[in-house]
């Protein structure tokens, strides 16, 4: 079923997902994923989701000037269960098919990540979606990024994003539940995919959504301008619960709660530069509350509350000199009970400010120390009351 005539409020273009009553009736995403691609035939608009729990075959793919606008925690994205196949012949850097020895478990729209055990983290996997299934051959509508080799577990699964927003702008998700159904799904990598992953996208905005369970990072923005997350709750990841990277700069992640996931609260990757990182609550994540490393400078950390982590509060990861997390402002955060140190500073990062923070352990014995610096971390000045 189609729209015929969209609904316009206040010169906004209107469409629903979900219930029977709603302009494309179904809990898929396959039914939000037309509902996304009516209104951005119109230029962009609002998809407005029923309360539900809607199956997530594939990624839900937004595009510019589209608010994805749920009812509440109610609404419900919820992957569905993993199937997963070796492949029997490489699969090489370019093509648009593979050819698996167990098509039976993929289907038309369904997502799709391809790798081997050479090439399986980072930015090394290649993700798409299946848009024929011709025997044993998936053909899909993305490159591969890598030449796969068939000998080296090279494997098809149908693991990835549940929203994806590539190549787009001014995009908005609101006021919904992310369920990632981590037991029943295989990893994926947070530079490819995430619960919400945005790619090359700018001017966008992420608040009010629980992200929890997903088998990889919970939030993953990279190389990216200005991206706002507002609200959020991110809990039981097994990757990072917030992942900016590659470059993403004036990132804006306010009042969140990232807790329980798998690695770090809050991944710093690679050259994230003038973001703000305020009031967030970071805690019980496997690996360090906030992660930061390469290039990831002129940041302002204030008012966070850092407790309970592995591996230190803070971890800044070893750089050269030149690479380090430098100039970035440490102001009013609350650092507490984490084991090992505080701030774990290896050598490269310099010039780090830190004013008024509350380092301290309560009394649990995990915290050893406020501030450890490796020789090779320089001018990391504190500042106490």
């Amino acid at each position: 079923m189609g729209l015929r005539d969209p609904m316009l409020r206040n010169g906004t273009i209107e469409v629903t997902a979900g219930g029977p009553q709603s302009d494309y009736p179904g809990f898929t995403s396959m039914a939000v994923q037309s509902a996304v691609d009516e209104a951005t035939r119109h230029g962009g608009g609002i998809v407005r989701l029923d309360r539900g729990v809607y199956d997530v075959y594939g990624p839900i793919r937004l595009t510019d000037r589209v608010t994805l606008a749920g009812a509440g925690p109610e609404t419900v994205l919820r992957k569905t269960d993993s199937f997963k196949s070796p492949f029997i012949v490489d699969a090489d850097y370019g093509e648009l098919r593979v050819e698996v020895a167990d098509p039976s478990g993929f289907r038309v729209g369904m997502g799709l990540q391809i790798f081997d055990e050479s090439q399986k983290w980072g930015w090394d996997e290649s993700t798409a979606v299946i848009t024929a299934v011709e025997g044993h051959v998936l053909r899909f509508d993305r490159h591969l990024e890598r030449d796969y080799h068939s000998d080296d577990g090279g494997m098809a699964t149908n693991a990835c994003s549940i929203i994806e927003v590539v190549d787009a702008q001014q995009v908005r998700v609101r006021d919904l539940t992310i369920d990632g159904n981590k037991a029943a799904n295989e990893p994926i990598g947070g530079c490819r995919a995430g619960g919400i992953y945005l790619y090359k996208a700018r001017d966008c905005k992420v608040e009010r959504v629980l992200v929890r369970d997903f088998n990889g990072d919970g939030i993953s923005w990279q190389i990216t301008e200005s991206i706002s997350v507002l609200h959020c709750d991110v809990r039981g990841c097994k990757g990072s619960g917030l992942h900016p990277g590659a470059g993403s700069h004036s990132s804006r992640v306010k009042d969140n709660t990232c807790s329980g996931n798998g690695t770090a609260g809050l991944f710093v990757c690679w050259r994230v530069q003038f973001g703000e990182f305020e009031r967030n609550v970071l805690e019980h994540n496997a690996v360090s509350g906030i992660s930061i490393g390469h290039k990831d400078s002129d940041n302002r950390f204030a008012d966070n509350v850092i407790r309970c982590n592995g591996n230190s509060g803070v971890y800044c990861r070893p750089e050269k000199p030149s690479n380090g997390a430098s100039r970035n402002k440490w102001l009013r955060n609350v650092i507490e009970d984490n084991d090992g140190y505080g701030f774990f500073v290896n050598a490269g990062s310099v010039d780090n400010e830190l004013d008024n923070n509350l380092i301290r352990d309560t009394g649990t014995g995990r915290q050893t120390g406020d501030i450890w610096l490796a020789e090779g971390a320089e001018r990391f000045l504190a500042k106490q009351e």
